[in-house]
């Protein structure tokens, strides 16, 4: 019988890392699931030269704060020699190395890193998948590199039945870093007090089924045997060595909240108020598209301020909220710890979650956008001379009946004040986001009209839509003017609709929005 694991110190535990090796890390922004004691041990290890250089690293989504937590730990010249991930926005430091060409870069959609884990565990020989046809994904555009030195090919175009596919090669672990709440002496894992699940049971299997080395951090030990087993996120017979970490916390926000973990229901009229400005303007236009009992999902930015005007609203019980990361239910949060939810109903593994969106599962989704051209093409993922990565975008927005993308018209110092049932464009943004030609197509509007999407493009002033040849302008804001504010500031024409609806000035006002703005069946938003 296999013998337990080996319960390390960190420094010990990153000594097993040798030069070259390819490591899996689990973990989503926030400080979510993320072995944080071991990342900034490896990286600390590297600087003081006794830590492994030339690494291929992956992961899934992306890992840190924003301020040198998660992956900038690793932020390093020459310690990483490669990075494929799934999303690089919470670690400006390792997205701006990728600029600088310090190491081969690849980014590919989070849904296809979580299943290709999967692959791996079962020694398959990758993924075969439609998401990312037509994106910067698909190799007759960009194949995912994302600098001047990355050069290989690590997608495939393929044709089965008759259908184009995307296929993405599985590849070996040497090593894994991943976390857990707690492990019995045997290294049985549990997720107890984590706001998610994410992959770290397919990690894991990967690593494990690669020959490698499986490395967990915990907060606590456990007794052996003390961990119900429908607790056990992970099996001892898939864990080598436990680090403990008593200071671990749930997320770089919060020690510890019940309500995250779905331990606790917290009252939703505690919730933080989203003030009435430009931002939840276009939330609350984006939430008139939602139908009683639709599935949605909420992407990161001004989208996830959909949650909260349904909450205001009392409407967030008449329909599913989901993130990508495997919640099901509940009040998704903002900002930096994006990825976890109050009061959620169900905790899925990621993977699942992007089986459920990529098969159509989704009635409804609201992202955000960096950049639209007049063709209805969306860039999030690299802009500005800023890789930020798609993360679960191209998933999602590639398979949702309806796509709402939602953001402010410009940005950089965009003031526009709503009030009395009007907008008041007092200061204009400095960069446009409607652009000529998107610097990168991370969705493809062509694709998504021969899929038969709906597809809206909601900002503080104006709403668009897909048609036939590109953008349509449908509604502009009381209090803008239609050809300064909105024609004059998009490159090249686009078709203006006959007759061209005012928003309704209840987006303008701080009273609740009412009756007439609930949703239900076959209900339009107010004219």
């Amino acid at each position: 019988m296999r013998g337990g694991p080996r319960f390390l110190a960190a420094r010990e535990a990153v000594s097993l890392i040798r030069p070259g090796d390819t490591v899996a890390i689990g973990g989503s922004g926030g400080g979510l699931l993320e072995p944080d004691l071991l990342l900034r041990t490896l990286g600390e290890a590297y600087g003081q030269g006794a830590g492994p250089g030339g690494l291929t690293l992956v992961h899934t989504t992306g890992i840190g704060d924003r301020e040198g937590g998660g992956m900038d730990h690793l932020a390093r010249p020459g310690l990483a020699r490669r990075i494929i991930a799934g999303n690089w926005g919470m670690a400006p430091e390792m997205s701006r190395m990728v600029t600088d060409n310090q190491f081969e870069a690849y980014n590919f959609p989070q849904g296809v890193m979580s299943q290709l884990f999967r692959e791996i565990a079962g020694g398959r020989p990758g993924l075969v998948t439609h998401v990312g046809l037509g994106t910067f994904c698909d190799p007759r555009l960009e194949g995912g590199r994302l600098n001047d030195i990355t050069t290989q090919d690590l997608v495939e175009v393929i044709t089965l039945g008759g259908r184009e596919w995307l296929f993405y090669p599985a590849f070996g672990l040497d090593v894994c870093l991943i976390r857990g709440t707690a492990a019995d002496e045997n290294g049985n894992l549990s997720l107890d007090e984590e706001g998610a699940n994410l992959e770290m049971l397919s990690i894991a299997q990967a690593t494990r089924n690669s020959g490698g080395l499986v490395i967990a951090q915990v907060k606590r030990v456990a007794a052996a045997g003390s961990i119900p087993p429908r607790s056990v996120a992970v099996p001892g017979i898939c864990v080598d060595v436990v680090v403990v970490n008593p200071a671990q916390r749930q997320l770089v926000t919060h020690d510890y909240n019940p309500a995250f973990s779905g331990q606790h229901k917290q009252a939703l009229s505690h919730l933080e108020p989203f003030p009435l400005d430009q931002r939840k303007v276009v939330a609350r236009r984006a939430v008139a598209e939602i139908r009683d009992d639709d599935v949605v999902n909420l992407g990161v930015g001004i989208a996830d301020g959909v949650a909260s005007v349904a909450a205001e609203e009392g409407w967030s019980d008449l329909f599913a909220l989901t993130i990508e990361q495997g919640l099901v239910g509940g009040v998704p949060a903002r900002g930096v710890i994006f990825g976890v939810a109050t009061n959620p109903t169900a905790i899925l593994d990621q993977p699942y979650q992007f089986d459920f969106y990529d098969g159509g599962g989704l009635d409804i989704t609201f992202l955000g956008f960096a950049q639209i051209d007049g063709l209805g093409n969306v860039n999030v993922s690299k802009f500005d001379q800023r890789v930020v990565g798609t993360g679960g975008f191209v998933n999602i927005s590639q398979n949702a009946s309806t796509v709402v993308f939602c953001g402010t018209f410009t940005a950089g110092g965009l003031h526009a004040v709503p009030h009395d049932g009007r907008l008041d464009l007092t200061t204009e943004g400095k960069h446009r986001k409607f652009v000529d030609k998107v610097e990168q197509v991370t969705f493809s509007a062509e694709q998504a009209r021969l899929r038969g999407q709906k597809v809206l493009y909601v900002t503080e002033r104006a709403v668009f839509q897909l048609g036939e040849r590109g953008l349509v302008l449908t509604e502009v804001a009381p209090g803008i003017d239609v050809q300064t504010d909105v024609l004059d500031r998009i490159p090249g024409p686009i078709e203006v609709a006959t007759p061209l609806a005012e928003m309704d000035a209840a987006l303008f006002t701080d009273a609740p929005l009412g009756t007439a703005w609930r949703p239900a069946h076959n209900q339009g938003h107010p004219a």
